[in-house]
């Protein structure tokens, strides 16, 4: 059947708000996006048959027999192999057969909420199921055979006492031949190492070494956050490749890929933690990302390789890496950025699409939780500046739906008058809007607006670590999760737990009848196909933001609040009847008074 004029311009009107999205994205978030995913071969990397490779221990690494529960604890090695990390934010230990950094835990970042959960652990040893580690060394040019330090070699701790901001350590090695290998490691305040190696060639033949560093990862996290967030492989190569993103999926399916650059960093993010190893940035180097089947599990590796150096008989060579691991805290991953130089290290943090938007808005959050001592405040007040920055826009929004209820009358009156010739009320309607000075697409206006904010809160809420058990008042205990109540037990009455669909809580219904109570601010619209679908749009949201994080449904429940105090300012101004009541059926209409009259 055909569709009657107002389901046709109610089509139109939703069209066209799509395509400005859609323009938006093509013509404006596209050409700022740094390429993403770039392809190896553009960044030309040397042959492989002229640069040796970096120990493969994707293949090499022993397989376990199997992960063990979650919260089992992880046995080292021995004692006399391990030499201990401590800092206020770190706490974990070297192995020194290999030197491999392969335990460490996060102390200020709990797995849950409850009571004596344990810490985060960030790197695990092999033989803990999936494990995460980093590895730092030198491979010899293809063909040599003098002996290297591998992932065996038992490294002796020329200093007593543990790792620690305060308590840099030195880690030495030498083979039969003279080849002296020593290693300082130092650890700031934070996350981040400093390597510096150093090799003398005390032996009687010139040799050829070239340094390397890999972080490998057995198995992937549970990622939920399908598009929203990057999960996997990350790196940036310089200026030439931007940032390179690489999902687990992609890794299994292509399990290599090669690049060149000269700054930048790469390895693998979770969403609220990362293991960077991060080469000299004054020196090009070869970077890859690597993956290799291991049972029902897979292996993953980024490494970088740097140029390599031929030593004469008494020389000596220093070389410096860094390598961060731990929570990917803003203000912290900026000021590595600006100290340490590390080139666009900020990207480290996926702030998506609209950045211009997702930073400063955290930044304009940061401030106000300084200020209000809690972050769901933050939330409302931020809400506020929010409906401030955007007031104009929004009031002429808002001024023009309210003109356009008080020529509802005369709508009315020109279906009724041409019932039959659609092309004459089309034609007098908008005759009807020009005299009226009234544009009928102004009302899409707050939707566009409040669209890129919406996901620019989204993905702070998700992404930033900042949010994480961060709690609000009541029964909120976690911004960054969702409500945890549910209509369906009564609010925890019942004694059962409802299945995830139906844990709708208290804010995904407070925000649906804000959103139902500023529907029902307006007349109905006349067509019954318009009036059920406005109907419903409160039900269908309810539902879906039910799973969002709390704060973020918090901010859509009290911007309606506050869209409906603006919306009954602006009516009574322009002297428009407030047709609550009567839309909920609690106030029977004047029959001798016409609509849309005081």
């Amino acid at each position: 059947s055909r569709l009657m004029p107002d389901n046709r311009n109610f089509l139109l009107a939703a069209a066209l708000c799509f395509l400005v999205l859609l323009a938006w994205q093509w013509f404006v978030i596209d050409p700022q996006m740094p390429p993403r995913d770039a392809s190896p071969t553009a960044s030309q990397p040397a042959p492989a048959s002229s640069l040796p490779q970096v120990p493969d221990s994707a293949s090499s690494l022993p397989r376990p027999a199997g992960a063990p529960p979650a919260q089992t604890t992880i046995q080292p090695t021995a004692t006399q192999e391990r030499l201990a990390i401590r800092s206020e934010e770190l706490v974990g230990s070297l192995r020194l057969r290999g030197a491999l950094m392969d335990d460490l835990r996060l102390k200020h970042y709990p797995v849950s909420l409850e009571v004596d959960a344990p810490p985060v652990r960030l790197l695990a040893p092999q033989g803990a199921g999936d494990f995460w580690q980093a590895q730092f060394g030198w491979v010899g040019a293809p063909g040599q055979t003098m002996p290297l330090p591998d992932e065996n070699s038992l490294w002796q701790a020329l200093d007593e006492g543990a790792l620690t901001p305060q308590n840099p350590v030195r880690l030495r090695w030498q083979n039969e031949a003279g080849l002296i290998f020593t290693r300082e490691i130092a650890l700031d305040e934070h996350f981040m190492f400093t390597i510096v190696d150093e090799v003398e060639n005390q032996s009687a033949d010139a040799i050829a070494l070239y340094p390397f560093a890999q972080a490998t990862r057995r198995g992937e996290p549970e990622t939920q956050a399908l598009f929203v967030l990057h999960e996997g492989a990350i790196g940036v190569f310089g200026a030439d490749t931007g940032l390179v993103e690489h999902d687990y999926e992609d890794l299994r399916d292509e399990p290599a890929a090669q690049y060149q650059g000269q700054g930048g960093w790469l390895g693998f993010t979770d969403k609220y933690w990362a293991s960077i190893i991060i080469p000299p940035q004054n020196v090009e180097y070869r970077a890859r990302f690597t993956s290799a089947a291991d049972g029902e599990r897979s292996l993953y590796r980024a490494d970088y390789l740097l140029p390599g150096r031929t030593l004469a008989p008494g020389e000596t060579w220093r070389t410096q890496s860094r390598f961060f691991a731990g929570a990917k805290k803003v203000q912290l991953i900026d000021q590595y950025r600006r100290t340490q130089e590390i080139y666009r290290f900020d990207l480290l943090i996926d702030w998506g699409w609209f950045s211009f938007l997702t930073k400063p808005l955290f930044l304009m959050l940061a401030w106000l939780y300084q200020l209000l001592g809690n972050y769901g405040a933050a939330i409302l007040a931020v809400t506020i500046v929010i409906r401030l920055l955007f007031f104009p826009l929004a009031n002429h929004s808002f001024a023009a739906m309210a003109q356009m209820k008080k020529l509802q009358p005369q709508l009315l009156a020109l279906r009724a008058q041409y019932p039959d010739d659609k092309q004459r009320q089309q034609q007098e309607m908008v005759k009807l809007y020009r005299d009226a000075k009234v544009n009928p697409l102004a009302g899409c206006l707050p939707l566009l607006v409040q669209i890129p904010v919406f996901f620019a809160l989204y993905k702070v809420l998700y992404v930033t670590l900042d949010m994480r058990h961060q709690p609000f008042f009541g029964w909120i205990a976690d911004l960054s999760a969702p409500d945890p109540t549910s209509l369906f037990n009564l609010f925890g009455l019942l004694p059962f737990q409802p299945p995830s669909f139906l844990m709708i809580g208290v804010w995904p219904l407070l925000m649906g009848a804000t959103m139902f109570l500023q529907m029902q601010m307006n007349p109905p619209p006349p067509d019954p196909v318009q009036a059920r679908l406005f109907q419903l749009m409160p039900l269908v949201f309810t539902f879906i933001l039910a799973g969002f994080p709390a704060g973020l449904v918090i901010y859509w429940a009290w911007n309606n609040f506050l869209s409906i105090a603006q919306q009954a300012v602006i009516m009574r101004r322009y002297k428009v009847e407030i047709r609550l009541w009567e839309n909920l059926g609690w106030k029977k209409p004047d029959p001798e008074k016409p609509p849309g009259k005081n």
